[in-house]
Order: C-alpha cells, then sequence, then structure tokens
C-alpha cells in the first residue's frame, strides 16, 4: 500500500555507522509514495556518500546551512515549509543532544528549530551511550516536546557489543511513519470542496477569471481523505492532477459550479468552499468571436482628424450580471451540511472574513491575504486565520499541506462540538 501517497519527508541523516541504512529507508519511503529530500551532516557524509543518496532520491542533497544557491530565497526555511515531517535515521547522540538544546549550528538543526511539521527520530549508537544518564535525559524532554522516537532496538551492534542502541528495522521505521499521518478525524464523514477559479466566457475565446490555481483546495482533499473522509471535489480550470481516492468533478462556469454543488449536496456532511468564483458574468456572451476592427473607432465618431492623428484606442464595454453565490446558497439549506468559507483578501482581512462568517451564517471561515505574493494565488506556502463565532485563531504560515492538516483538524474538532449542543 502507499500509505504515504503525495507526503514530503525530509530525511535527516547523521553520523553513525548506522548511516547505511538510510539508503535502504528512503527507497522504501519511495516504494511507499513519499516524496523524499535528503540533509546530511557532515559527519553522515564519512559513512555514506550525498551522490548516493542524490542518486535514490533523485533530488540535490543539502548538507549547508549557507548555501549561495539557495539562501536568496531563504533555502533552509523553505525546506522546513516544504516537509510533512522530518524524519532524521539514523540520529546520533550527538545530534539529540543538539536538538534538545535548540541548537542551530548545522543546516538539520536549524531546519528543525524552522520546521512547523512534525519530527521524528531513530537512534542508533553504542548502547553505552544510550544508556547514559545525559541521552536518557536528553530523549526525556525531547519527547516531552513532542518528538516522536522510532526505537532504538536491541541486539547486536556493528561495535560487537549486544544491548540497546541499535537503529530500527527499516520496515518498522517505515509502518511507523505511516503512522504519524493518519487521524481519523473525519472518519465516515463525506466532504464537498470546491477549488480552483471559474471562467465566464464573453465569446468563445475569452473569460473573464482569476489567479486561483486550485493548490490549497487540492491539498485540503487530500487531507481530508487522509483524515478518512469520503471527498467529492469540484474544481475549476486548473493544471494540477486529480488527488488519489477523490471523486473529482470538472467545470468551467460559476454556474456549471452552481449546478454541481446542488445536485451533490444532500449527501455531504462538510462543504469547504475554496473556490474563487468570479463574483460576476457577461449578461450575454457573443456567439462569435468579437472582431476588434468592427468595434466603432472614437476617431471616427468624432469630428475630422488631422490625417496625422494618432486615433484613439477603441472600447468595449460589457455588461455583467452577479454570479449565483454558492457557499451562502448551501448556507440556506434547510438541512445544510458544516459550512466552511474562505476569503480571499487584500485589505482589512479579519473585518471581511469576519463579515463574510456573519453575513453568509458560516460555521468558520478561513481567511488570506492575497496580497503578499508569497502566501497567495498560486504559491506553494499560505498563511491562514480560523474565524468562529468565538475565536480567532491564527495558523503560521507552513506549505499548503501543512495548513491543510491544521484546517481539517479545526473543523473535524468545531463539527464534534456543534454536535455535542443540544
Amino acid at each position: 500500500m502507499r500509505d504515504l501517497q503525495n507526503k514530503h519527508i525530509l530525511l535527516g541523516v547523521t553520523g553513525g555507522i548506522a548511516a547505511y541504512k538510510s539508503a535502504e529507508l528512503l527507497r522504501r519511503l519511495q516504494d511507499a509514495g513519499a516524496t523524499v529530500r535528503v540533509v546530511m551532516t557532515r559527519g553522515a557524509t564519512e559513512f555514506i556518500t550525498p551522490l548516493t543518496m542524490q542518486a535514490l532520491s533523485g533530488l540535490p542533497v543539502s548538507l549547508d546551512l549557507l548555501d549561495t544557491e539557495t539562501e536568496s530565497v531563504m533555502g533552509h526555511i523553505e525546506l522546513a515549509r516544504w516537509a510533512d515531517l522530518i524524519l532524521v535515521a539514523p540520529a546520533s547522540a550527538h545530534f539529540l543532544a543538539g536538538l534538545r538544546l535548540g541548537r542551530a549550528d548545522d543546516l538539520l538543526t536549524t531546519l528543525c528549530l524552522a520546521a512547523t511539521c512534525p519530527i521524528a527520530v531513530a537512534p542508533a549508537m553504542n548502547q553505552a551511550m544510550w544508556s547514559n544518564v545525559a541521552t536518557q535525559e536528553n530523549c526525556r524532554i525531547l519527547r516531552a516536546n513532542g518528538i516522536a522516537f522510532f526505537g532504538p532496538d536491541a541486539g547486536l551492534q556493528a561495535c560487537g557489543e549486544v544491548g540497546q542502541g541499535r537503529l530500527l528495522d527499516v520496515p518498522d521505521i517505515v509502518r511507523l511513519t505511516t503512522e504519524v499521518f493518519p487521524s481519523g478525524l473525519l472518519a465516515g464523514r463525506t466532504v464537498m470542496i470546491t477549488a480552483g477559479p471559474t471562467r465566464e466566457a464573453i465569446d468563445p475565446v475569452r473569460y473573464i477569471s482569476n489567479h486561483s490555481s486550485g493548490k490549497q483546495g487540492y491539498a485540503l482533499a487530500e487531507a481530508a481523505v487522509e483524515a478518512g473522509a469520503k471527498v467529492l471535489l469540484i474544481s475549476g480550470p486548473v493544471a494540477l492532477a486529480a488527488p488519489q481516492r477523490v471523486t473529482l468533478i470538472n467545470v468551467v462556469s460559476a454556474d456549471e459550479m452552481y449546478a454541481a454543488v446542488m445536485a451533490q449536496i444532500a449527501a455531504c456532511d462538510i462543504f469547504i468552499g475554496v473556490a474563487a468564483v468570479a463574483d460576476f458574468k457577461p449578461v450575454a456572451p457573443a456567439p462569435h468571436k468579437i472582431k476588434k476592427q468592427l468595434l466603432p473607432s472614437p476617431a471616427a465618431a468624432g469630428p475630422a482628424r488631422d490625417a496625422q492623428t494618432v486615433s484613439e484606442p477603441r472600447t468595449l464595454t460589457l455588461s455583467l450580471v452577479e454570479n449565483p453565490d454558492i457557499i451562502a446558497s448551501v448556507a440556506r439549506l434547510p438541512n445544510r451540511p458544516f459550512t466552511v468559507g474562505f476569503a480571499a483578501e487584500t485589505e482589512n482581512l479579519l473585518t471581511y472574513a469576519r463579515q463574510k462568517l456573519e453575513n453568509k451564517r458560516l460555521d468558520l471561515v478561513i481567511a488570506n491575504n492575497v496580497a503578499d505574493s508569497s502566501i497567495g494565488f498560486n504559491s506553494d506556502n499560505n498563511g491562514t486565520t480560523i474565524i468562529s463565532a468565538d475565536a480567532t485563531v491564527t495558523l503560521p504560515v507552513a506549505s499548503k499541506r501543512q495548513v491543510s492538516n491544521r484546517i481539517i483538524a479545526a473543523i473535524a474538532n468545531h463539527l464534534a462540538a456543534k454536535e455535542g449542543q443540544p
């Protein structure tokens, strides 16, 4: 089974003889469906070469904190945002000590400090080092801080001694990695998500649209599936592959999206309106391509002009009519689902988002500032605020995958609270 399908795993490799097993681990993680990027400490390169890991992963191996080729875009921060999980295997005693102290003296420890995703470590060291009181105290504090430990195992070690400290077997590490993700928070639920832009025809070759890429909606669909939900994704035109285990309905216009939503909404427990639906459409799209030469010329319509005078540009007036408000229509249904809207704003973010929550009677609104190109349309990252009737929770900037997991968890919690009300 590809239990890690579409997951981004940052594999950290530290110095120790068990580093040779990281190559096999990388392969098995890929077999489970994950995309794996590798970060190696300098000590790790004494046991296995970066070239080996690069050849297996198909991606560059990161070694140094200050990389002149990536630092212009804060390369270490981007790696931390990219990852759905940082897995350090093997994790040496030296690395664990630095992680406990919050040190950031190499790329791997810096990534761990900058990460908002889960972190897991698979320790590997001599049995005496593992049982040392200092190592055990470091591990106790790391566990208390939320770091997951995979192992270590007990048995014969490379040094010839027998005891606890061996790297956990690779299949066991992969199994524990898959258990990090499934939540079951929406098990048995049916979720409908709209994503992407809509296109409103002006004529057969031109349309009105917007910059929505669909990335956030598709990431939410994946997160909902991983939470155990049956997911129906209604998508406008995007350049994204259909998520696995999701029923995808492709539409173009707002009218088509409205019809698709209303045809299926009765079977849904949760509706998440992520799509950037065009507010208006042309009243009467032209049946044929509008020819510029046939438009009236301002120069020709006015008084006679000197032959050398450059004519003014032609103008085209479009009459627009309002599109159906999909999310408001869902929220007005007698037996409506738990309804979540998105508010993409360029100013007064929280004010406008809360107005949307109240005016459309939504259960939650997810607000994001699309004026910031680093987290707006087409970006792989997002920074959002979850707004409910009695709370406002701002999420840290992270990948849209990570943001989606947090949004799905918030929806599950709010839905459970709502159903628990008398």
